[in-house]
This record gives C-alpha cells, structure tokens and sequence, in this order.
C-alpha cells in the first residue's frame, strides 16, 4: 500500500496527468482510467528526478462499456479531449471491445475483456499494467491488478497475457528506456 499512497502523491505533483485526469473525469464516461506508458513516464520522471515531463507517445484513456463498441465513439471522445487539451497526445480505447480488432492490428486474436480491471492486467509490461482515476470528489483510485512493485523497481518485464515475446523485444528496442531513465532494469525474457 505504501507504493500505492507515493503513486496518488506523483501523480497530484504532475500537473499535466491532474488536468488529463479533470478532462476525462468531466466526460463521464464508464469505468474510465488513465494509464499505461503516460502514468510510468510520470512515474519514473518523479523517481529519477526529472524536472521536466517526458515526452509522451500518447495519454492512454480507457474505458470499459459493453454496451456500445463503435471505435466511432473512441475517436469522438478522442476528439473532443483534443479540442479541449490540444497540447496532450490522446488515445481512447474501449476495453470491451479490443478483441474485434486486435488480431488485425496485432497479428493474434485475444479473448474478450471482462472489466476494466482485466484490460489494465493485460496491458503489455507490468509496469504498465497500471492506472488511475479521478472521481468526483477528487480522490485518486489506482488500479494495478499485477501490483506497483515493478513500477517503482523501474523494472520492464513482459506481461505474457497479450504480448509475445517477439512483440516485447520490438517495443524494447523502440522505446530505449535507459536512454531517459538509467536505474530502468529491462527484463529481456
């Protein structure tokens, strides 16, 4: 629980991820959070002593409704956080509905998610397999089915739920973690 409480501190000491945090809380959309890439840069920016915010490939929203899976409706919330936060990359996913489309984009089909929770688990490092959300009286839930620890051991290790290990070594390769953060430990298996 003592990394959890540090977790809510980074993130109300980031001032970019609270406004992302107001913005997707005022959409209300169903079981809404913020997560993956954006909280870890966030994260290791504040463990490493960053002063300034890392740049971010995008701010990962998503949401879990299984009552409506148009990915329409993903790049209708997209665009309207974009109009209202232009200086913040967005990316809107359902959750319920990423089996449609998955094996097209990845190359393997994945079962169904059951709840936000299950997506959050599935996301394809453990230190990513976390996130957050703002509700209305202004408290910080976090969500980390797989735990925190390896977010604040700076440890990349493959969630093997969704991502081969093919798929793992390429985005290793790509996001050059060291680079911006030396302590990151890359568990390349």
């Amino acid at each position: 629980m003592h990394h959890e409480t540090e977790l809510v501190a980074i993130v109300r000491a980031t001032p970019w991820l609270m406004r992302a945090l107001e913005a997707v809380r005022d959409l209300s959309i169903p079981n809404w959070c913020i997560g993956a890439g954006a909280l870890r840069n966030a994260t290791w920016d504040a463990l490493q002593g960053h002063a300034a915010p890392s740049v971010l490939a995008d701010v990962d929203v998503a949401y879990f409704d299984g009552s409506n899976l148009s990915r329409e409706r993903d790049r209708v919330l997209q665009d309207v956080l974009a109009r209202e936060h232009p200086d913040l990359p967005w990316e809107v996913t359902n959750q319920a509905g990423v089996h449609l489309w998955f094996e097209e984009i990845f190359g393997h089909a994945v079962e169904p998610l059951r709840s936000i929770e299950d997506a959050v688990a599935s996301w394809p490092e453990t230190a990513t397999s976390v996130a957050v959300r703002l509700d209305g009286h202004g408290r910080i839930k976090v969500i980390a089915p797989l735990g925190v620890d390896d977010l604040f051991a700076m440890i990349v290790r493959r969630n093997p739920r969704r991502v081969s290990l093919e798929t793992y070594r390429r985005r290793i390769a790509e996001k050059q973690y060291t680079n911006r953060w030396p302590r990151v430990k890359v568990i390349s298996e």
